[in-house]
């Protein structure tokens, strides 16, 4: 039987086992920083060291100073715990004033001496220890929400296309908390199916019922199916209710992949889009990692490179690189560079015969083409054909992660949503590369960009990099 969120009971164990986990992290920081200043010697800024029973005394008072400030910076506020990148950040920011608070109360006996580089090193230990026993957690409780477990019974109000698209959204992520139950909407009858397979449950007033009776703790408002009364009203029955989550979209979902802020003019609050999904940190990390591993790979790989250059030109006449015509960041053409692993007549045969944009899809990469060449075949299956796109990397028109990169001719298929899909630059490897490569239905691959670009760390980054290695060795899905 699945447990669910229809009380505070799960939510308080939860942040029990938080507050274990963060104890033992902070212990262990504490501890090891000892051993690394004072057992290991590290060069450290020099002070009067004293025995391990001082510094366990410091820890004893210390430790629960950390933990209330970890309190305070919302580490364990239901509605912003395993939020990312900004959970990390608030880590940062309670460890950094736990760490002044240990030095301002070290000031009251001028004969206590501490260790600076204890302390240096402590500090530095409790924001790795304690984020990466958040980062586990998290992930520990999205296998656990993928078996139906400690999920939040979650209500769409508002069947219309905004509805539609945020059902599809939260029915995407399996590893989601929400657990979608069904939509209201005031003017679509009872009955109707929606989306997945669930259904319309009633009229806007029925969500009273719904609270009460089936356990609903969260509200999804698709806010244009509503109007600004029926909005007010809303907000006057569930936005302040302690057991009700009252989420709202902003009606602009189609354009606000790349975030918002929200700024006040002449008192009155405005939403702001960002021109930009990844932005302060996250692009400066993701930059950093996208030349220093472009740059290294292209030195390192550069012998293999000339080899598999030597192979397509023996291979087959024409050129040694392919030039794809894709679309970068603003929508942007630029030549995406590839090892060539068609025959050159693939290109004129392909103009002779025009074929479908549907059929071309399919066809395009089947395991059979015959327009690939042997060694193309090899590249293709090994995911060497797609080195020179490191070229991209360092001029800056792709990544070494992101979205699938798209034709200007294949733009038109996404619609609405081909603006998100060129926020950000698009990625060597990437989701699509992970979860299936060309076995995936086109329309998943689709879905699997537009997710990665909502749902953006530099954490989901490396998780990325990382499995692509295995994949590449695995050949699944690469023809």
């Amino acid at each position: 039987m699945a447990v669910l969120w229809q009380s505070r009971a799960p939510w308080v164990l939860l942040n029990l086992a938080l507050l274990a986990l963060d104890l033992l992290a902070l212990a262990f920081a504490f501890g090891l920083a000892y051993l690394g200043r004072f057992k290991l010697g590290l060069p450290l800024l020099e002070t009067p060291s004293y025995s391990g029973t001082f510094y366990s005394w410091i820890a004893f008072w210390a430790i629960p100073v950390w933990v209330i400030l970890f309190g305070l910076y919302g580490l364990y506020d239901a509605r912003r715990v395993f939020a990312g990148f900004e959970e990390y950040i608030r880590v940062v920011n309670a460890s950094t004033t736990g760490l002044v608070a240990v030095v301002f109360i070290s000031f009251f006996d001028p004969n206590l001496l501490i260790s600076r580089g204890w302390l240096v090193l402590t500090w530095a230990l409790a924001i790795l220890l304690v984020s990466s026993v958040r980062f586990g957690a998290r992930h520990v409780l999205r296998i656990v929400h993928r078996h139906g477990h400690l999920v939040i019974p979650t209500v769409i109000i508002g069947a219309n296309e905004e509805g539609v698209a945020l059902g599809e959204q939260l029915l995407a992520d399996s590893g989601a908390s929400a657990r979608l139950i069904g939509f209201l909407d005031p003017a679509t009858p009872a009955g109707s199916d929606v989306v997945g397979g669930l259904q319309v449950l009633g009229d806007f007033w029925r969500i009273d019922e719904l609270v009460k009776h089936q356990g609903v703790r969260q509200i999804v408002v698709a806010s244009s199916a509503l109007s600004r009364d029926q909005l007010l009203d809303l907000f006057w029955n569930y936005g302040q209710d302690p057991d009700v989550e009252l989420r709202l979209s902003s009606g602009l979902y189609e354009i606000l992949t790349t975030g918002v802020s929200v700024r006040e003019m002449s008192s009155i609050p405005l939403l702001t889009p960002g021109r930009v999904r990844i932005t302060g940190v996250d692009a400066m990390l993701k930059t950093a990692i996208d030349y220093l591993l472009a740059a290294t790979g292209l030195v390192l790989l550069s012998p293999v490179m000339l080899l598999i250059a030597l192979m397509v030109r023996l291979d087959s006449p024409g050129p040694v690189l392919h030039r794809r015509r894709v679309l970068g960041i603003s929508g942007r053409p630029f030549d995406a560079f590839k090892f060539r692993t068609m025959r050159v007549s693939a290109e004129r045969r392909q103009a002779d015969r025009p074929i479908g944009f549907a059929d071309r899809r399919l066809r395009f990469k089947s395991k059979e083409d015959p327009r690939v060449t042997r060694a193309g075949r090899f590249l293709r299956r090994t995911s060497l054909d797609e080195l020179p796109q490191l070229v991209n990397v360092l001029r800056g028109e792709m990544s070494l992660v992101g979205p699938r990169m798209i034709a200007p001719e294949e733009a038109a298929r996404y619609g609405k949503w081909q603006r998100n899909l060129v926020t950000v630059k698009p990625g060597i490897t990437g989701p699509w590369q992970v979860e299936g490569r060309s076995d995936l239905p086109y329309e998943q691959r689709v879905s699997l960009s537009m997710h990665y670009i909502r749902n953006y760390t530099f954490w989901l980054d490396l998780r990325i990099l990382l499995r692509t290695i295995f994949v590449v060795l695995r050949g699944r899905g690469a023809y």
